[in-house]
């Protein structure tokens, strides 16, 4: 099986030439604690035996600037692409789009909070951001969108507005699984599985959750599939923002999927990050 990753990061070791911005000003603990390099990553992808990876860039290190995300990527052109990040509200905002696309990147992500805010989602119904969805649509990128429940409304909008545009919530939407089965507290998250447009991600926070309380890998992760299909469903690592090696990280989710069938696995460990982005096929 090639396996591919969809949500590591990098952190350069040059601050002179990527000097760190963070979004709303504060920086994440995990990029000073623990920053992996590009040349980093790679080790690590080839210690772990994952091929390649859409390296996501760190907002929380350098705010809308993409510069390291996408040269880091472009150094290993062959088993990396660029994830970045930009201003959805500005004036020029396609433009912007355009010109980062140009260099290299291969889709966008919006973060509406998470290790150093509080998620507020009003940026995603924002109708000026509209302009910047609709040169997604026009380029053929994807949008990765960092939110929590609170969210989920927006997110349904902007998939059922921009139906050519592939969304991909980041953490499989943080759902609320401690009840267990039938995970009624995470409901609002299988009512999304209507939308063909909308994939998720599975990383280290549910496969942690699912050992919590009433929840479990084998009544929950069959649950998810039934509802999306392993083809709208793809890892990531999280890399080195969660903890632990590559290696360890992967292990943890091969063993939490262990119960979905091998062909289930393909797709969520690989042949649906090359549908999402095709530079990886």
């Amino acid at each position: 099986m090639n396996i591919i990753d969809i949500h590591p990061h990098i952190i350069s070791d040059d601050e002179t030439r990527y000097p760190p911005a963070p979004l709303f000003g504060k920086r994440s603990d995990w990029s000073q604690e623990r920053p992996s390099t590009v040349e980093s990553l790679i080790a690590a992808m080839d210690a772990a035996g994952v091929a390649k990876a859409a390296v996501v860039h760190s907002s929380t290190t350098y705010g809308f600037d993409n510069s390291y995300v996408v040269d880091g990527c472009n150094q290993y052109a062959d088993r990396l692409v660029a994830v970045g990040s930009v201003d959805m509200l500005a004036d020029d905002v396609p433009a912007v789009i355009k010109g980062w696309a140009d260099r290299g990147l291969a889709g966008l992500r919006i973060f509406t909070g998470g290790s150093t805010k509080d998620f507020d989602p009003s940026e995603l119904d924002n109708p000026k951001s509209f302009k910047a969805w609709e040169a997604l649509a026009e380029l053929g990128l994807p949008m990765c969108i960092q939110t929590g429940p609170i969210g989920l409304p927006q997110v349904r909008m902007l998939c059922e507005k921009f139906k050519n545009v592939n969304i991909i919530l980041d953490h499989l939407g943080r759902p609320d699984v401690l009840d267990g089965p039938p995970y009624a507290n995470a409901q609002s998250l299988f009512d999304m599985a209507d939308l063909p447009n909308l994939y998720m991600k599975l990383t280290p926070r549910i496969f942690g959750d699912v050992k919590k309380e009433k929840a479990s890998a084998e009544t929950f992760f069959p649950r998810v599939v039934e509802a999306f299909g392993p083809q709208r469903l793809a890892w990531g690592s999280n890399f080195p923002t969660s903890p632990g090696t590559l290696g360890e990280i992967l292990a943890t989710a091969q063993a939490g999927l262990g119960s979905l069938s091998a062909a289930d696995r393909e797709w969520i460990f690989g042949k649906t990050a090359q549908t999402l982005y095709p530079r990886l096929a």
